[in-house]
């Protein structure tokens, strides 16, 4: 594309590109793994854009999980803007909880779209299909998901057999494979689609079942990394960032450090007087068990939010709680996507509805998850120098969000 061409995306200027743009999402990526294959020498391609690119830490959106990040990173704006709040929301109108991850939901344009409208040529690969058709909404190019490679089509993902690709077969979407092979197939497209701008998201399997410096996740972030080498020696601005950061969230013997909603409500509503939404929920409960550190209440009598507030804030093991009104204005959230009350759990406490309600039977480590606000520092990196203009506005930047890659990468870069 021509380099005087800009769109305008939900109050942001992007210039089109001029040469291969390439972001990745390194999904649960804790700041930490980075340094372990820093320190390790494991990530010869990192530490050279440390060197000579952008390598620098920002805040991702809380509820920190992946719908939420991913579109807000797409759209340059936050899930005020959006609109998606989470991977799971109760919607009042029907009475019903369901997942997040139909289009509808969506309430703006991405920057891939836009793009696309504007001649680019855009490719979105994703590990797990629940978030394509959110990434690929009025997007015109590529975008499938590893996780169904071997079912695309033309018409519905833009490429006929996404397969031929990847000599990989398709990985389970259990496995660290799963991120390798959206990796090996957006490197692929570069060389053999040119496109203008691509969008690769990977999975947190690794993360949630590896800390930092552990060998299985040291391997990984190594083989990230050569396929960074790649990007960046076939000539792409590469950025890289995170929809959360990860935590331990267990007991010294392994267990699940939870806390158990419903009970408490029960205690100070009565049964069947709130509802518990924990918007980690989607397909994938073999890595965390529907267990996060983000839940919201919607209660029958709002009129008793502040006193159950009061009596939650006080339990060992929640962080913070929030009215809507509060909550919504601090994490910029959709407010009528949310109930009554926001609840935070800390570092390392997940929320649950009742002990009845998770099968934890499935998880094969001490639990790892995420969701609040001790998971919401992420890496942002380039590996390209920024013009001055940017340069010196990242000097300044004091709160740097994952969300303003985009705007980096495609107007920042010299």
């Amino acid at each position: 594309m021509g380099s005087a061409a800009t769109v305008s995306v939900n109050g942001r200027n992007y210039h089109a590109p001029d040469r291969p743009v390439v972001v990745v999402c390194i999904d649960g990526s804790e700041p930490e793994y980075f340094e372990r294959g820093l320190a390790a020498g494991a990530t010869p391609a990192l530490a050279r854009f440390q060197r000579e690119g952008v390598y620098r830490l920002a805040r991702s959106v809380v509820p920190s999980f992946t719908n939420p990040n991913n579109l807000s990173i797409v759209t340059g704006a936050p899930p005020a803007v959006h609109g998606i709040s989470g991977n799971y929301f109760y919607d009042p109108s029907t009475g019903q909880e369901v997942m997040m991850n139909d289009p509808k939901f969506l309430r703006c344009e991405t920057i891939l779209a836009a793009l696309s409208h504007a001649g680019a040529r855009v490719a979105v690969v994703t590990a797990k299909d629940k978030l394509r058709r959110l990434l690929g909404h009025g997007m015109q190019g590529i975008c499938f998901s590893s996780e169904k490679a071997d079912q695309t089509t033309k018409d519905e993902h833009g490429i006929e057999r996404a397969t031929d690709l990847v000599t990989m077969p398709v990985p389970s979407v259990y496995s660290a494979e799963l991120s390798e092979y959206v990796l090996a197939a957006g490197l692929e497209l570069l060389r053999r689609q040119h496109p203008d701008a691509m969008y690769l998201s990977l999975t947190d399997y690794v993360q949630h079942k590896h800390a930092p410096g552990a060998s299985a996740a040291t391997a990984f972030y190594a083989m990230l990394d050569r396929y960074f080498d790649a990007f960046d020696r076939a000539g792409a601005v590469l950025g890289i960032t995170a929809d959360h950061g990860m935590n331990a969230k267990a007991h010294p013997d392994g267990t699940p450090k939870v806390v158990y909603l419903r009970p408490l409500l029960e205690a100070l509503v009565g049964p069947g007087r709130a509802r518990v939404i924990l918007p980690i929920t989607d397909p994938y409960v073999v890595h965390h068990g529907a267990l996060g550190s983000f839940a919201t209440i919607y209660l029958d009598d709002a009129a008793q939010g502040r006193a159950v507030a009061s009596r939650l804030g006080a339990t060992p093991g929640i962080a913070e709680v929030y009215d809507n009104a509060a909550g919504c204005a601090r994490f910029e959230l959709p407010r009528d996507r949310v109930g009554d009350l926001i609840v935070i759990g800390d570092a390392h406490t997940v929320l649950g509805k009742s002990p009845a309600e998770h099968d934890l039977s499935l998880l094969e480590e001490p639990l790892r998850s995420h969701g609040g606000v001790s998971e919401q520092t992420v890496p942002f990196v380039i590996n390209r120098p920024l013009a001055d203009a940017h340069a010196r506005r990242l000097a300044r930047a004091d709160d740097l969000r994952n969300f303003d890659l985009f705007d980096y990468v495609l107007n920042g870069v010299n």
